[in-house]
């Protein structure tokens, strides 16, 4: 088969490798029809490494696809051949002391899809993952908008972490894949009130579409000034969404008094930091949203029901021998870029 694989920092290549192999009795094959790029492949692409997890070239990201399955082990019951899927990228172990309490995120002995010294991605032709990371979709949904359910599970997983603190006025730094998927599972909970930033204007016009009352620019205005002046109270709760000091500095001075920072961004370097006396003072909360945790059929539920059209979402489309020209155009934002997909075939 032929796979799209890291061949150093900013560099693509196309690769014929080895067909992956069913090894156990629940294992599925899987023919990979979509792949979302990812802020995560992104930073792999560009430099090699998030935190201490460096990538040992070649190596093979991705991990947001849709796929039909190709043949199944002989003790899968979860899906049969010719079934379109979606995946949950982590694969845990289920028998750790964070699995048995229901926190399969942070699994001792996680292993997630496109994660260096963990498991290759799934910009390939095949992968092999275990049934149970396997969730069903109806025809109804076209594979590029399933490419999606990964992030938006991320982003109802994350809304869901706000629920014991009924957050009503909340503000979205960072209205990429991932804020607008905070934006929708925010607007389906309920939550009416929602301010959103991006410095890309066609992220602003999509932060619109999907119920932001306002949504500005940080290069072009004061944001800060700009949502305070419509809550003079200040917002509940802010979801950090691009990994950037300057949004986290914004984030602590939005939010009220016992306001609840969900960071959801991954940064581009290993230390952001915090004026302690200013978070000391307003009692803000800092939760680190860690992926997902049994969001997938929630989210799958969210597109089949169409209570949000998302499909938006998707601006650019690429064949898997254009990976290189996908990264490049994602990595520089260009063409007003929101999510990229790679389809494996046609």
């Amino acid at each position: 088969m032929i796979s799209a694989v890291l061949t150093g920092v900013k560099k693509v290549e196309v690769r014929r490798v080895p067909d992956p192999q069913i090894h156990t009795e629940r294992e599925v094959l899987l023919r990979i029809m979509a792949v979302g790029i990812c802020g995560s492949d992104i930073q792999y692409y560009l430099t090699g490494r998030i935190g201490d997890q460096a990538v040992q070239y070649p190596f093979t990201v991705g991990h947001e696809c849709a796929a039909v399955v190709e043949k199944v082990g002989g003790s899968v019951t979860k899906v049969k051949s010719g079934d379109r899927v979606v995946i949950n990228p982590a694969v845990t172990c289920g028998k750790c002391d964070q699995c048995l309490r229901g926190r399969s995120n942070t699994c001792r002995n996680l292993l997630f899809l496109g994660s260096p010294g963990q498991l290759e991605g799934c910009l390939s032709e095949y992968i092999v993952i275990p049934q149970t990371n396997c969730y069903p979709i109806k025809k109804e949904i076209e594979l590029e908008e399933a490419t999606l359910v990964e992030p938006l599970s991320i982003g109802i997983y994350a809304v869901t972490l706000l629920k014991d603190y009924k957050a009503q006025t909340i503000g979205i730094l960072g209205s990429g894949p991932i804020g607008l998927s905070v934006a929708l599972a925010a607007q389906d909970s309920g939550i009416r009130k929602v301010y959103m930033t991006d410095k890309i204007d066609r992220r602003l016009e999509a932060a619109r579409k999907v119920g932001a009352l306002w949504a500005g620019n940080p290069d072009k205005s004061d944001v800060v000034s700009d949502i305070l002046s419509r809550e003079s109270l200040q917002l509940d709760a802010v979801f950090e969404c691009c990994g950037d000091q300057q949004a986290i500095n914004q984030a602590v001075e939005l939010l009220k008094p016992g306001g609840r920072l969900m960071v959801v961004g991954i940064p581009n370097t290993d230390r952001i930091t915090f004026d302690p006396h200013r978070i000391r003072r307003k009692e803000i909360s800092i939760k680190n949203v860690r992926r997902q945790e049994g969001c997938i059929p929630a989210a799958v539920d969210l597109i089949e029901k169409r209570r949000k059209d998302i499909a938006f979402i998707v601006t650019h489309r690429f064949s898997l021998k254009e990976a290189q020209a996908a990264f490049d155009l994602v990595a520089n934002y260009r063409g007003g870029v929101i999510k990229a997909v790679v389809r494996s075939r046609s």
